[in-house]
């Protein structure tokens, strides 16, 4: 009996709640599994490359590992330092914050409101913001361990592209095994398109905005760009946290609030021009995901790993919007992701 799009579709999200508390439980390996998946996506089409070049593909696949440690362990060491910089100098600045909020008080006062809703500023304590910034960095020795995890799950799937077209040819007749190996390619080309262009898009926003910091003179202008490269990847949300924090720490770093004025306007003008001209433009037809779908995978996601779930939350969104699109009896439940 041919089960209703209705019942599919449920049955579908309770395996991925399902699935979901699996990850959460299984987070030491399931995290760095899908993070190796990311890179996969992006390396593939190098991995391509070197095929079409003639570079022999063992050593293809170890010059890719070589490149993928070497950036990791470069953003590794930039979070790290600069993390501890940033939580060793926030303690300095809790003087300049205490008068703005005097400050504030002050006017409010003379406009006959009442001040009571700033008392989260009153007590706003910078110690205590710097130890949580240097207890989520963990340990090095920490991330060495994750980032080897990556690397093996990365190596394994590098060397086995390409082979799932021949598990399907062998499992089934020649004309279906034909259309499966097709649409799967199909399935294949489009997410790592959505990935490779998101990610060359927040690779340029980040970029951008470490330039607009360091021409301003603002400290941890690369970690910053960083942030904002990770960032947006989060719809909407991660372009006014990345472009908030960087402008508050304007103004705390040299006490002006018009120069923070000024920073904020660029940042502003800037993912404008990124978010409503360059990545329509390069991406094409957008995938057109709910809002309430990304805010769902952003809790949930954000619920199993924290902040790193909730910046891999849209591109594992992405991807399964991609999946049921191509698959007549997941039609609803690509219409439930969608606009």
């Amino acid at each position: 009996m041919e089960k209703s799009p209705w019942r599919l579709t449920v049955d579908t999200l309770v395996i991925i709640f399902i699935c979901g508390l699996i990850f959460r439980l299984a987070r030491p390996v399931f995290f760095p599994f899908f993070l190796a998946l990311f890179l996969y996506y992006l390396f593939s089409p190098l991995l391509d490359l070197s095929a079409r070049i003639k570079i022999p593909r063992p050593m293809a696949i170890v010059l890719l590992i070589i490149v993928a440690f070497a950036l990791m362990y470069f953003l590794g060491v930039l979070i790290y330092t600069s993390g501890k910089a940033l939580a060793n100098k926030l303690p300095s600045y809790s003087d300049q914050f205490s008068n703005w909020v005097n400050w504030a008080q002050a006017k409010l006062e003379q406009w006959g409101i009442a001040h009571d809703r700033f008392f989260f500023f009153e007590t706003f304590n910078f110690n205590r913001l710097a130890n949580i910034i240097l207890s989520s960095l963990g340990t090095f020795l920490s991330f060495l361990t994750k980032l080897l995890l990556i690397l093996v799950f990365l190596f394994f799937m590098l060397a086995g592209r390409g082979k799932l077209k021949q598990k399907v040819a062998a499992s089934l007749d020649a004309d279906r095994a034909q259309s499966v190996a097709n649409l799967l390619e199909v399935i294949d080309q489009e997410i790592q398109k959505y990935l490779v262009i998101k990610t060359l898009v927040s690779l340029i926003s980040g970029s951008i905005l470490a330039l607009i910091l360091v021409l301003f003179g603002v400290d941890f202008a690369l970690m910053f760009g960083l942030m904002a490269f990770l960032l947006n990847y989060i719809p909407s949300i991660g372009s006014i946290v990345a472009i908030f924090i960087p402008t508050l720490y304007t103004a705390l770093q040299f006490g002006s609030l018009w120069r923070a004025l000024w920073v904020w306007l660029l940042l502003v003008a800037t993912d404008f021009l990124i978010a409503n001209v360059l990545e329509p433009k390069i991406m094409g037809q957008s995938l057109g995901l709910s809002p309430l779908a990304v805010l769902f995978s952003l809790f949930f996601w954000g619920w199993l790993w924290g902040i790193p779930g909730m910046i891999l939350a849209v591109p594992i969104l992405a991807t399964l919007k991609i999946i049921a699109d191509h698959f007549p009896s997941l039609r609803l439940l690509s219409a439930l992701l969608g606009r």
